[in-house]
């Protein structure tokens, strides 16, 4: 929460502690339509012999605070809170600089993973939406936080398209990026049906890992290529990475790292793959017979990286639901063989589909790249608003493709229907657009705005908004704690429709007390600054005009 009412919650936690109780005291949102928040602490003690003394003390200092209205006492424990507008007017802005903490910890995101030779698909938005959603919410709140895109920059996929080159003699020199879009499914489909193909493969692969020099070429230019696509696509998409380390940048890390698991006995071969030998079912595969690794011999490596040359406390993966299975061997094994004792989460997510429900695919049934769906989002807006400059469209687009994103559940499965995620009215990222333009344009528009206020001056429209907007913290908090952006989301959709409606409930071109008038900007200008401060907790650029 707001550092504001952290000061209180830790005072009233230690309350608890004077009585031998350890209790972390907590705010949760009021099911009362006349109250803001409750603490329900002393429910659990209201049998006790110290209950009333304890709540008394409780009391006193939850009013001694300011922050909410005279507190009553409850014979159940159950304490309802009404926010003090008048006192919090002065306390909160809703910048950045009411969440810092001293309690900052290094978080590394991982997250994107596209590989080389590959487009971006519809299937990486979520990876790249919920990734940098996080990562901005944890900075927001003062956490050191970096980003990994982690690459697929190795492995048999190169394999398969070093081979494809190699059959058709096609110079690498000639080639482009969309052209490696196309080579990748034709080298993988060959690889599935063609034995001599598979086989010469295969010896690429075993060679790329012996370092030869030829191939070891060949595979920076396809880097190359690669890399410059995805700086391109990520520009238009407003993506960007702090490190864009691969699979290829912990190779030389992989054979000491077997030697020493095979030298503590950690793993045992089994005709000629090594298996961990913790017990676990099914057993962890840690190499093929053949020598060649698997993501998670990719994956430990990294993580030894990381520790030594980067430094962190935690480590996000935020990779889709089906990968749950690698990321518990993963998160096992590291721990079985005494690598580190760091936190290390599986953000999982379910699939983005189409509007009917549908894998997203290209008319000839491909996979859909990412550009494209892109390219269809903002030929869609355009069309609607055809007066708009093309930076103002763009910031349209991927408000949309991200806000469409973000507003669901990470864990559970969404289609994305163009038609509804482009409605001004409905939950989308149009309308949260326009209310922030409408807030932008109001104050633009007054000739009182840099008024002082002294006393707010409300109608019940003011304080449900004004209410709603104290408490960003709470649902700041409940997203970045559960690494679940959907609560900052639904909170932005919630105080748009709340702004719209205190817009519309009382012209301020009508209101004849300057006092009036400033109590009212004050409360559009508060708007204005949390909607752009949960905007760029989302990853969302907020546009000038709509």
């Amino acid at each position: 929460m707001n550092n504001v009412f952290n000061n209180l919650t830790d005072s009233l936690s230690a309350e608890f502690k004077n009585f031998d109780l350890d209790e972390v005291v907590h705010f949760s949102l009021s099911k009362l339509t006349d109250y803001d928040l409750q603490i329900n602490n002393l429910v659990k003690y209201n049998k006790a012999r110290y209950f009333n003394e304890l709540q008394e003390n409780i009391i006193k200092k939850i009013n001694s605070s300011e922050i909410f209205q005279t507190v009553d006492e409850s014979n159940l424990g159950f304490l309802n809170l009404s926010l003090n507008h008048n006192f919090l007017m002065k306390q909160i802005t809703n910048t950045q600089n009411d969440f810092k903490h001293n309690k900052s910890h290094k978080i590394i995101f991982d997250y994107g993973g596209p590989n080389i030779g590959k487009p971006l698909h519809v299937g990486h938005m979520r990876t790249l939406n919920i990734g940098r959603s996080l990562y901005n919410i944890h900075s927001f709140i003062g956490n050191e936080v970096i980003s990994d895109i982690h690459l697929g920059d190795w492995g048999m996929p190169i394999a398969q398209i070093i081979t494809y080159l190699e059959s058709k003699n096609i110079d690498i020199k000639i080639l482009d990026s969309s052209q490696l879009e196309i080579i990748y499914p034709k080298a993988s489909e060959m690889y599935k049906n063609n034995l001599e193909f598979r086989d010469r493969a295969q010896v690429i692969n075993k060679l790329l890992n012996n370092n030869d020099k030829n191939l070891l070429q060949i595979w920076e230019s396809i880097k190359k290529i690669s890399i410059a696509s995805l700086e391109e696509n990520f520009k238009i998409l407003n993506h960007n990475f702090d490190y864009w380390l691969g699979e290829s940048d912990v190779n030389d890390l992989i054979p000491g790292m077997i030697e020493d698991l095979i030298k503590n006995n950690k793993v045992v071969d089994d005709e000629g793959a090594l298996i961990s030998v913790e017990d676990t079912d099914p057993k962890i595969l840690i190499t093929k017979s053949d020598g060649s690794y698997l993501y998670i011999t990719t994956d430990l490596a990294t993580i030894l990286y990381r520790q030594n040359n980067i430094g962190y406390d935690k480590t996000l993966y935020i990779v889709d639901n089906r990968q749950s299975l690698h990321f518990k061997q993963l998160f096992s094994s590291l721990k079985f063989f005494n690598f580190n004792d760091l936190d290390h989460e599986h953000i999982a997510y379910g699939t983005l589909n189409d509007s009917k429900g549908n894998p997203f695919k290209t008319r000839d049934g491909g996979t859909k790249p990412l550009r494209e769906l892109f390219n269809e989002t903002y030929i869609y807006i355009e069309k609607i608003n055809n007066s708009l400059d093309h930076s103002t469209i763009s910031k349209l687009t991927n408000s949309v493709l991200t806000y469409s994103d973000l507003i669901t559940n990470r864990k559970t499965d969404y289609k994305f229907d163009l038609e509804k995620f482009t409605n001004v009215n409905g939950k989308t990222g149009i309308y949260v657009q326009y209310s922030q333009v409408r807030a932008r344009k109001l104050l633009g528009n007054s000739e009182s705005q840099n008024s002082e206020v002294t006393e707010l001056i409300l109608n019940d429209t003011d304080k449900q908004l004004l209410s709603r907007l104290f408490l960003f913290g709470y649902f700041l908090e409940q997203s970045a704690s559960l690494n679940e952006p959907h609560h900052l989301a639904n909170y932005l959709y919630e105080i748009s429709n709340l702004f719209n409606q205190f817009y519309e409930n009382e012209k301020i071109s009508d209101i004849n007390d300057p006092q009036h008038v400033s109590s009212k900007l004050f409360i559009t200008n508060l708007f204005l600054t949390t909607s752009n401060s949960v905007m760029s907790c989302l990853g969302i650029t907020p546009v000038d005009k709509m």
